[in-house]
């Protein structure tokens, strides 16, 4: 071993058992690491020579960095550096020899955290006291490392500078690929808010994005309250703010307003955010105010760069279209739900029909979508495009359609033609809608066996709109008193689907729905009578 790199270790130190101060270090390490409260930047050592590791950590211990410490993390072969690599990929530097359990243990590690553990932010200091197992030329030019050093020129100072260098840099390609990582948060938050489907989602889904934009997450801060009052307010007061969506300790405040939650200092804050519609940044707050008389409130945030910044300003501005989209389409999608249930009114009415039977058609179409397994989406989507299940009724004429007694041959083919007829009516549209009413019109007499009209469509070629539906149709005309029958008690209506499966009905549906018919029962009954 040679002396150079001894030469700035003090008598006193060099008397203790190296083993045992490695130890000490090593055991400060480990709880430094599971203190999730300690901010330090780690530096692993991997050198199979013991003293190395008490030499470098004594050069190294009075750095601080962006006022940070250093914590030491100890490897003693190529194999062990790479599983505490493994099991921290935040290390910031690596000083690691060439020389251990083999002759080139150094550079396959090199080469299993570049290309194996994809680690390409961590500074690795290649260090060496045999050069001539790795020259440095080569090794610079094959290898992935950032400084090659022999141990025969890391004196104290320079090790210090080597060390201080790679920090830097660190911190440097950390800063770049978190705002990296912020801009494509913008880009896919922007895109993710402008799918949502509610005002509620849309909140909810602007906090979390609020949050992952600056870096933190619940365990980091302790919540966030923010509120939504009506674009078209005038009140420049935040006093009346109520918490709509929270996480952290603000999770279980919803609806409270923010003056019984938060101190006065705090809420000062947010007024001012409120009155001049603008971010505010205090020591221990971050308020994002979204232009539309709403705003975001998170506790104890870290300090922010001017790139941070300017991500929320960004953000905030997209968030505002956000909501005037969102609002804009509740219109819509209101405008469409009530032509819908207008149109399906007018079949029941022609056709002497319930007044409740659209309504219980819908409801129970999305309650056997979602025991089906369909999303909140499409189970919503279907339950405001099944009242159309019947609108072609509204081109049979009044003398079938109403006809008391058993239709003829002839006539029923001419009933049957409302499924067409409704299709027809729906099919041009684009909207989403329009579209599944259309679909659900067209296949909602469909059956399982192939059997059923207009196209004879079997099994899975059904759409599941169409399925759903039908079994939900039936099961409300069973249980419905008409003019030319009574309502069939409970049994019979089960009899009638076990019977039916596999021949007019879906055998996964019907399993599903006779599995939860108790339930299908008091919710139709919840949803109101005939009347």
């Amino acid at each position: 071993m040679p002396n150079d790199i001894f030469e700035f270790i003090d008598d006193q130190t060099s008397k203790l058992s190296t083993r045992q101060l490695d130890n000490q270090t090593i055991n400060t390490s480990i709880d430094a690491s599971n203190s999730p409260n300690v901010g330090s930047w780690k530096v692993l050592i991997a050198d199979d020579e013991p003293s190395i590791h008490d030499i470098t950590t004594l050069a190294l211990k009075d750095i601080r960095y962006k006022d940070k410490p250093i914590q030491f993390l100890h490897a003693y072969s190529g194999t062990e550096t790479i599983e505490i690599l493994t099991q921290h990929p935040d290390i910031a530097l690596l000083l690691l020899d060439v020389v251990m359990e083999t002759d080139d243990s150094g550079l396959q590690a090199v080469d299993a955290i570049r290309n194996q553990l994809n680690n390409h932010a961590i500074r690795i200091i290649l260090r060496t006291g045999q050069p001539g197992h790795a020259p440095e030329l080569d090794v610079i030019q094959k290898y992935d490392i950032n400084d090659y050093k022999e141990k025969t020129e890391l004196t104290a100072k320079k090790l210090f500078t080597t060390v201080y260098t790679a920090l830097r840099c660190y911190n440097d390609i950390v800063r770049l690929e978190q705002n990296r990582k912020g801009l494509e948060k913008i880009i896919n938050a922007t895109s993710d808010i402008f799918r949502l489907q509610s005002m509620e989602q849309l909140v909810s889904g602007v906090l979390m994005q609020v949050m992952s934009i600056i870096g933190t997450d619940d365990d980091a801060f302790y919540g966030h309250a923010a509120h939504f009052s009506t674009p078209r307010s005038t009140d420049s007061d935040a006093n009346d703010m109520v918490i709509i969506s929270g996480t952290g300790r603000y999770e279980f405040m919803l609806n409270k307003p923010i003056n019984q939650v938060l101190s006065a200092d705090v809420v000062c804050d947010i007024n001012l955010a409120y009155r001049e519609k603008r971010n505010v940044f205090t020591d221990k707050s971050c308020i994002v105010y979204l232009k539309n008389n709403s705003l975001i409130y998170i506790d104890g945030y870290k300090k922010l760069n001017k790139l941070e910044h300017s991500l929320l300003d960004i953000f905030s501005a997209n968030v505002t279209v956000a909501f005037e989209n969102i609002e804009l389409n509740d219109e819509i999608l209101e405008t469409q739900k009530e032509v819908i249930l207008t149109l399906g009114s007018t079949t029941e009415f022609r056709s002497n029909e319930t007044g409740n039977h659209i309504s219980r058609v819908s409801e129970m179409s999305k309650k056997l979508a979602s025991l089906a397994g369909l999303s909140d989406e499409d189970a919503e989507l279907l339950r405001m495009a099944s009242p159309m299940h019947d609108v072609g009724k509204i081109g049979i004429p009044d003398n079938i359609l109403l006809k008391p007694d058993k239709l003829t041959e002839e006539e029923y083919e001419i009933m049957k033609t409302h499924t067409t007829i409704g299709y027809d009516l729906l099919k041009h549209s684009s909207r989403p809608i329009f579209k599944a009413a259309a679909t659900i019109a067209h296949q909602h007499q469909e059956k399982w066996d192939g059997s059923g009209y207009p196209q004879g469509l079997s099994g899975s070629n059904i759409h599941i709109f169409g399925r759903i539906t039908s079994i939900v149709d039936v099961f409300d005309a069973l249980s419905s008193s008409r003019c030319y029958k009574d309502a069939w008690s409970a049994d019979d209506i089960k009899e009638y689907f076990h019977s039916q499966k596999n021949k007019h009905f879906d055998p996964q549906l019907v399993d599903i729905f006779m599995h939860n018919f108790d339930s299908f029962i008091d919710f139709r009954q919840s949803l109101g009578d005939d009347s």
